[in-house]
């Protein structure tokens, strides 16, 4: 991995878990999401437009990514309006670059090593840490985590091809428009125009700008490294955002789900060096 492609990844951590700590802490999260996942797109389109980058090819690549992303964002407004951000945040970005190893390999069918083996096993018992022994989070909220973490390996995979077809920021234009267009539409169904126009917050504004440039260093970095690395990297934000869970929405973060944030941290940091 070089060394740019790790400052990429670096740049969408920090960025991630600040966007995300923007959502949470919105009275509503899902509609924060909705939000959050247009405005982002608007945000961007007139340098998007003058950039624009792609080929006929990316369409199918763009088309699974879309439906994956409309599944995640949806998925991840639930999971925000159930778990606290510094239990629900390690859990489903810790999963995921196991999941984007296991299916790198399945789908390339590399031989994982031992010391990959251990990154994974240390991640794993990290989750199991952060969530708790206490019932701090119910095995529901764990699931719904895990098929957000199931969703990020997805597209993940899915766009270490697609952006072999499309500029980084295009392809998250394409790829994020549709699903951003949908979830604000069902929000007016439910809220009308006057509820939507409410929702429109500074916050959740600043949060899908972050939500855009974040992932638009992912693709990035997708370009020129291995899915695997890049995505265990960017979950370095774990830390971050169990830190900022802790020190301005007032979540308790105890010793142990401490201890298991940085164990999921350490596990993913050192897959890249495996």
């Amino acid at each position: 991995m070089t060394l740019l492609a790790l400052a990429l990844a670096l740049g969408a951590a920090f960025i991630h878990a600040s966007w995300n700590f923007l959502v949470a802490g919105e009275r509503d999260s899902q509609a924060a999401t909705a939000v959050a996942s247009l405005s982002g797109c608007v945000v961007f389109a007139p340098l998007v437009a003058l950039t624009f980058d792609a080929r006929p090819e990316v369409v199918p690549w763009a088309v699974m990514s879309s439906t994956l992303v409309l599944l995640y964002l949806w998925l991840l407004g639930l999971l925000y309006e159930r778990s606290e951000l510094s239990v629900a945040y390690p859990i489903a970005r810790g999963l995921a670059p196991v999941l984007v190893l296991a299916g790198s390999w399945l789908l390339s069918a590399a031989p994982v090593d031992a010391g990959q083996a251990v990154a994974v096993v240390l991640i794993a018992a990290g989750v199991m840490f952060v969530r708790g022994f206490r019932g701090r989070s119910s095995w529901r909220d764990t699931a719904l985590a895990a098929t957000v973490a199931a969703c990020i390996a997805g597209y993940t995979l899915v766009d270490k091809t697609g952006i072999r077809y499309a500029g980084p920021m295009t392809y998250m234009e394409l790829v994020t428009l549709g699903p951003g267009l949908i979830l604000v539409a069902r929000l007016w169904r439910r809220h009308g125009t006057a509820g939507l126009r409410s929702r429109f917050t500074p916050r959740a504004v600043a949060a899908g700008a972050g939500m855009f440039a974040a992932y638009s260093l992912v693709l990035a970095a997708l370009a020129i490294a291995p899915a695997a690395p890049v995505a265990a990297v960017r979950e370095s934000s774990i830390v971050m955002a169990a830190a900022l869970g802790a020190l301005f929405l007032h979540e308790k973060v105890g010793k142990v789900q401490a201890a298991g944030a940085v164990a999921v941290a350490v596990g993913v940091a050192v897959l890249p060096l495996l």
